[in-house]
């Protein structure tokens, strides 16, 4: 089969124009970026508000494995399938972060004849939103330690600064820092960056619904503390403007398209183990009113991007997803029951229903949601006929309906199946989503919730920083929100190699913070790190640039 890129070089491509009449989009309604990306007008945005909503699909997975699960490719391809089906569709998905680009991951664009092009730019720089977001997030920290260094008039105490740096860079010797050295460059203090796809900035432009509500957001942000404890915000200092007008470009969403010419909308990337996960709310509320189905994506298992997706954007959106679709593979289940990573491509009906325990754990947890949900297995060349008759019987042992999808080898073709059943609970089965928990209860009370009924935890255990951290969000009355929990993507406990459906397990909160732009609570756990690190050998290592421009080594 051909690799991913000259699949995509071999494809037909249309001028982004032609793309957007499919979905009423004029050209002047358009801000392009080349022939094949543009920029949706505030014009148009305006424009449809008034249009009926479409239904609005999700699709989450499995925990991830080093198997693979797919995730992004089958969502691209139910879009596609939907499309041949002639069906008004949109995909609104994430960016891609160079960090995962240049680090383990490598390209997030889908794959085989299921991708978003053009990859190659979509995977790199894009139309500059994360460098943006980049730029904003380290002026309000440049600010910040101005604003101190000329006198401090607000008393902020420089060893209770709440807000970090960022950089769209894996580099974890960032992690923790000492800034400020020599006479004219202080006062020195501690500080650190996180990766910017975990950054408030981030949350805050996928979150907000227009440019006023991206300025009323960045105002709100929380800084740090003076010495006597009390707040101190973004528009304290006199940020907000200047921010907001570094991101006014950066809040318009991205039209692309697949290899078989479906519109999608590519805006925010927002990491779900360690932020929100979601695509941004203006570009699932515009394809919402251009199109009769939109179909999104979170990120990693049901148990974060799913959870987050639930509990914070359709929260904070007013959303109403009408059906979820977990992905599944049949490789990464066995692995879940036991089966080593090197013979996973051999039949073992044993692991698989060994492992089966994870899916049937967030087919349980999207049901909680009042969500209708279907099970679509991304199959592989190696899956038996056998394993797959054995998956579906426990799908429908477990109340979900199980598909398979060939779309990586076959396009919308190959996600027929799944996109008709899809259309058969779009129309027969009613959605009564509805949060799991009441975002007024209390910062623990909201932990133990989700740790409770979506993880499987039976305890909860808070550091001293912790409960200090809690404590002092509370005194200053911005507990009330949701909450956001970064935690390992691998595991439903907050250990990585607790696989399958780990049971009598507790939860480590180490950290508490409050993004109160964005407008939720996040609880870091276990070890998880909001700057990643670059594995031992990274993709940056097999990048190269040929002579006639094209890229290799990541896609």
């Amino acid at each position: 089969m051909l690799s991913d890129i000259e699949i995509s070089k071999n494809a037909n491509i249309l001028h982004i124009s032609e793309v957007a009449k499919k979905i009423g989009i004029d050209e002047s309604e358009l801000e392009f970026y080349g022939k094949y990306k543009a920029k949706l007008s505030d014009e148009l945005i305006n424009r449809v508000k008034g249009n009926k909503n479409g239904k609005l699909v999700l699709v989450t997975a499995i925990n991830p494995t080093p198997a693979g699960e797919g995730k992004t490719t089958v969502t691209i391809g139910l879009g596609q399938a939907l499309a041949r089906l002639n069906k008004n569709c949109i995909l609104a998905l994430r960016e891609p972060s160079l960090g995962p680009v240049m680090g383990l991951k490598g390209g997030a664009t889908g794959g085989g004849y299921s991708q978003v092009v053009p990859m190659e730019d979509i995977n790199l720089h894009f139309t500059g939103d994360i460098h943006a977001l980049t730029a904003a997030n380290n002026l309000l920290s440049a600010m910040i330690d101005n604003h101190i260094y000329q006198g401090n008039a607000l008393g902020i105490d420089p060893d209770n600064i709440t807000w970090k740096r960022a950089l769209d860079v894996n580099d974890r010797t960032l992690r923790n820092i000492t800034i400020g050295h020599g006479a004219k460059n202080g006062p020195e203090r501690n500080d650190g960056f996180s990766i910017t796809t975990a950054s408030e900035m981030m949350a805050i432009l996928c979150l907000a619904e227009d440019l006023q509500d991206l300025k009323k957001r960045i105002s709100n942000i929380l800084i740090g503390y003076t010495f006597d404890k009390k707040p101190v915000f973004a528009s304290d200092i006199k940020a907000e403007g200047a921010l907001t007008a570094l991101l006014k470009d950066a809040i318009k969403p991205n039209l692309v398209q697949t290899l078989e010419n479906t519109p999608c909308i590519i805006h925010g990337g927002p990491f779900a183990n360690i932020a929100h996960g979601c695509n941004s709310v203006v570009a699932t509320k515009t394809a919402l009113k251009l199109a009769d189905i939109v179909v999104t994506e979170a990120g990693f298992g049901a148990d974060l991007g799913a959870e987050k997706f639930l509990d914070i954007k359709c929260r904070i959106a007013g959303l109403k997803p009408d059906a979820i679709v977990i992905v599944a593979t049949i490789r990464s289940l066995k692995y879940n029951g036991g089966a080593a990573l090197a013979n996973l491509k051999t039949e073992n009906l044993e692991a698989l229903k060994n492992g089966f325990c994870n899916l049937q754990k967030h087919i349980e947890n999207i049901k909680k949601f009042g969500v209708p949900v279907l099970v679509t297995i991304n199959k592989f060349e190696s899956d038996t006929p056998d394993e797959v008759e054995l998956l579906k019987t426990l799908c429908l042992e477990n109340g979900a309906e199980c598909t398979v999808s060939e779309v990586f080898a076959k396009g919308g073709e190959g996600g027929l199946d799944l996109a008709n059943k899809l259309i058969d609970v779009l129309e027969n089965e009613p959605s009564n989503f509805k949060p799991i928990y009441d975002e007024k209860l209390s910062i623990k009370e909201k932990i133990k919730t989700v740790t409770h009924e979506i993880y499987g935890a039976t305890d909860v255990e808070y550091s001293e920083k912790a409960l200090e951290q809690i404590t002092q969000i509370e005194n200053i009355n911005l507990d009330k929100l949701p909450i956001c929990i970064a935690k390992t993507q691998y595991s439903l406990s907050d250990d990585a190699k607790k696989l399958g459906r780990p049971t009598d397990f507790t939860i480590h909160v180490k950290e508490v913070r409050v993004s109160n732009g964005a407008g939720f609570v996040v609880v870091i756990t276990g070890t998880i790190m909001t700057m990643p690190g670059l594995p031992k050998v990274p993709a940056a290592e097999n990048v190269d640039i040929l002579p006639d421009g094209s890229l290799t080594g990541i896609f």
